[in-house]
């Protein structure tokens, strides 16, 4: 990406990491990291997965795709199944009910 998760320096990468918070992407199977501090890493992203823009997505070694298919895969519904079927989301725990008030 652009920057980094607290501090995206372009607003595909901002968007990006904002869908990701919004499916519930568990921050410790999660790595981010930022091309405009490495140029050779940017050039060997785009060779590598043969596709031309920042940011790119990656779930388990395999490429998704940039923002545009990361948002399209979002509204689908398609990227909430695979995080789930990966096993990256945060897991989901059963509300705790609230206490009842105690009597004076």
């Amino acid at each position: 990406m652009k920057g980094t998760p607290e501090t995206p320096q372009c607003g595909f990468s901002r968007a990006s990491i904002q869908v990701l918070g919004l499916q519930g992407v568990d921050p410790n199977k999660f790595a981010a990291y930022n091309v405009l501090e490495d140029e050779e890493l940017r050039q060997g992203l785009k060779e590598y997965s043969e596709w031309p823009t920042i940011p790119q997505l990656y779930l388990q070694k395999e490429f998704v795709g940039g923002c545009d298919i990361l948002m399209s895969m979002h509204q689908s519904g398609e990227l909430s199944k695979m995080l789930e079927e990966k096993d990256l989301l945060v897991p989901w725990k059963e509300p705790k009910e609230p206490e009842a008030p105690k009597k004076l």
